[in-house]
């Protein structure tokens, strides 16, 4: 066992007060932080590290590094460790992918589920298209960043090492915008900025509605910002308040307009990569289906194979879905149809036609769906999950009904997070 040393003798009965300790650091935990036992969580450190931290229960402050990791590596954020938007920028890329696969074996093995774990798909630095910006008042000016880690407390930035360039070369004027939705001392203003083929998309949410709304004298003061640095669109939580043109990205042959504040996958490339791995495991399909379908990443890869059935619970998705799908060149149909899976999924009668399917649902899981899966007759199942936990929940309710899940692909496309994504494949 790794030793402990107190090295403060100040009386801690309860274990709540502050004291100084030296910690052996044994692994890394589930949010990115360095274990060592007890346990003590201490941020910024990594296994094999001797540190002298400050200690409050099971928490810990770094503060010296004593014997540092052969895997530590100088962070390339100057924000880092402020910033609690990255938790393992410190950490040598093979130990920290080789953890990001430890975490999914993990949640496999608490629901008795071994499989083969591919080599991950790992999203290079400067590659997020899509980022979520907290924006605060400091006086007259507006600052814009992430928050701290385990804090309310906003830490400003000036760069960000994984955003898309042009996102962060827009961060003065997203520090404007932001400055006009901070009218309501109430209001802690979101930005949702999507980096799209047609400039830069802004989704507004967090404003004070109890008061009365944004004025609006506010709502032209950010028209104003969003015109004259040329973005594609702002909107308030949905609402349209500004529009030069529509917000659109490329999915396999389409062309798809954005609803205002839909959901993307945060990195394109990673978007690409999962439907790459879905088009080759869905080789010769005579009928797909694409459950919690958005605005169809999946869904227009696929349609070069076979013919769609697609399904939403947001009708705006759906309706972008089928908009481009009208206009995109060399594609089976796509049938798609808005309906909440998880209060009426499909059935094994309405997949009869169907060889594979595909489902993406949100960070809560598809359990109604995966047993509706587990029922029918479908001899494949693509599941992709941003939750390795809900992931292994669904998964042992497939093999109870027959599948066996093949392989597992990672996809690291939340960079130095404790994050991590993933597509399964279950064949009967």
């Amino acid at each position: 066992m790794a030793r402990m040393a107190i090295t403060s003798r100040k009386s801690d009965p309860d274990g709540d007060a502050a004291r100084i300790v030296t910690l052996a650091i044994e692994t890394v935990g589930a949010e990115g932080d360095g274990v060592s036992p007890g346990p003590v969580f201490t941020p910024l450190t990594l296994p094999g590290e001797t540190v002298v931290a400050r200690r409050t229960g099971e928490r810990a402050e770094l503060i010296e590094i004593l014997e540092a990791s052969a895997g530590r590596v100088a962070a390339p954020c100057p924000h880092f460790g402020a910033c609690g938007g990255c938790a393992l920028q410190h950490w040598d890329e093979t130990p920290y992918l080789a953890w990001k696969r430890e975490r999914i074996g993990l949640a496999l093995a608490r629901e008795r589920l071994e499989t083969e774990i591919l080599a991950p798909f790992a999203a290079p630095p400067g590659s997020r298209r899509r980022l979520a910006l907290h924006a605060r008042r400091e006086g007259r000016e507006a600052v814009l960043g992430f928050k701290a880690r385990r804090s309310w407390r906003l830490t400003a930035i000036e760069t960000c090492v994984i955003a898309d360039p042009a996102i962060v070369a827009a961060l003065p004027v997203l520090r404007r915008l932001a400055a006009t939705f901070l009218e309501h001392p109430r209001s802690a203003p979101i930005l949702h900025a999507t980096w799209t083929a047609t400039g830069l998309d802004v989704d507004v949410t967090g404003v004070e509605r109890r008061a009365g709304g944004l004025s609006a004298d506010a709502r032209m003061r950010a028209a104003v910002v969003a015109a004259a640095a040329d973005m594609a669109r702002v909107s308030l939580a949905g609402e349209v308040l500004y529009s030069a043109r529509p917000a659109r990205v490329r999915m396999g042959a389409a062309s798809v307009a954005l609803p205002p504040g839909a959901f993307l996958q945060a990195v394109e490339a990673a978007e690409r990569a999962m439907a790459r791995f879905a088009l080759a495991e869905s080789a010769g399909a005579r009928g797909i289906a694409d459950l919690y379908c958005g605005v169809g990443a999946f869904s227009f890869p696929l349609a070069s194979l076979a013919p769609v059935l697609a399904a939403d619970a947001s009708a705006p998705a759906v309706a972008a879905l089928t908009t481009a799908a009208a206009s995109a060149p060399g594609l089976k149909t796509i049938a798609a149809q808005v309906r909440d899976l998880d209060r009426r999924p499909m059935s094994g009668a309405e997949l009869k036609r169907i060889d594979v399917v595909l489902i993406d649902p949100p960070r809560a899981g598809a359990a109604a769906q995966s047993a509706a899966l587990a029922r029918s007759e479908v001899a494949k199942v693509i599941a992709v999950s941003c939750n390795p936990a809900t992931f292994a929940r669904d998964a042992a309710i497939l093999t109870s009904g027959g599948f066996t899940l093949d392989r597992v692909l990672p996809v690291d496309q939340f960079l130095w997070s404790p994050h991590i994504e993933l597509v399964g494949v279950f064949s009967r």
